[in-house]
């Protein structure tokens, strides 16, 4: 079982999990929570001190402003809270979707925290020709959780994304849908009004990354080329000047292939 910790921050508080020993490896996601990695990070405990935490308003994470908006960069700053709570002075960082863009942003922030930086399937919207395109839709995806709710928003989500649309009354990506709690919906209102837009709009110094000390890897799901997320990851990675590392499944691999994911990592990492 992981031990469960909490640190406190200028402006929160983040929860987070500790399992196995070694060098430390970081599990990031937003807005996904530290529960969504737990079958990956139990097979690289083996191998690492695996942390995995709940993003900052989301879960166990609580914000003394619960409308203050989740920049990648804030993102960052907490990634660097937990070494420091860790009393890890660097760490391997893989941050995956909205995790992804946060390891772009603590690459270029705190450079000298982070070793290898791997970022699994980031939406940097903004490096896409059709930019402008996705930044309104982004609006609209917003604009309908607001008008329509959390279902209907998540379906013009998933249908921007790529997903394939579950038929009504089967099943979604995750196995049958579920009516959400109150936390699932407060995570989703999270998600739409305070993360999402930033998110989607951060636009990496891929120069700067380039030059900098912390290595970057691009990382993408082998099953992701319907997704907007393959076309962002290659787009990164040619930016980069290098090629993508491929993992197993698709934009959730790390839940669908957890030894396979893991082993792919490892060898990433070196």
């Amino acid at each position: 079982m992981p031990e469960s910790h909490t640190v406190k921050t200028p402006d929160g508080t983040l929860y987070y999990e500790i399992r196995g020993n070694g060098p430390v490896l970081v599990l990031s996601g937003a807005p996904m929570a530290a529960h969504e990695f737990a079958p990956v990070a139990d097979v690289l405990a083996a191998d690492r001190t695996v942390v995995t935490h709940d993003p900052r308003g989301i879960g166990r994470s609580p914000l003394d402003d619960p409308e203050q908006d989740s920049t990648p960069e804030l993102r960052a700053d907490d990634l660097v809270a937990l070494l420091d709570a860790l009393g890890a002075e660097r760490a391997d960082v893989l941050g995956s979707s909205g995790g992804a863009v946060t390891t772009l942003a603590a690459a270029a922030l705190h450079p000298g925290r982070f070793g290898t930086v791997v970022a699994h399937e980031p939406p940097v919207l903004e490096l896409l020709p059709d930019a402008a395109e996705q930044r309104a839709a982004t609006e609209a995806i917003i604009g309908t959780y607001h008008r329509d709710g959390v279902g209907a928003a998540f379906g013009a989500f998933m249908a921007n994304a790529g997903f394939p649309m579950p038929e009504e009354g089967g099943e979604g990506p995750g196995g049958p849908e579920q009516e959400p709690g109150e936390q699932d919906l407060a995570d989703a209102r999270r998600f739409f009004v305070h993360e999402l837009r930033g998110t989607t709009r951060y636009v990496p110094d891929t120069d700067a990354l380039r030059a900098g000390p912390v290595r970057v890897v691009v990382g993408l799901g082998a099953e992701s080329g319907p997704l907007l997320t393959d076309r962002t990851s290659r787009e990164l990675a040619k930016r980069l000047g290098t090629d993508p590392v491929t993992f197993p499944g698709g934009h959730g691999g790390f839940a669908d292939d957890p030894a396979g994911f893991a082993e792919v990592l490892l060898r990433t990492l070196g």
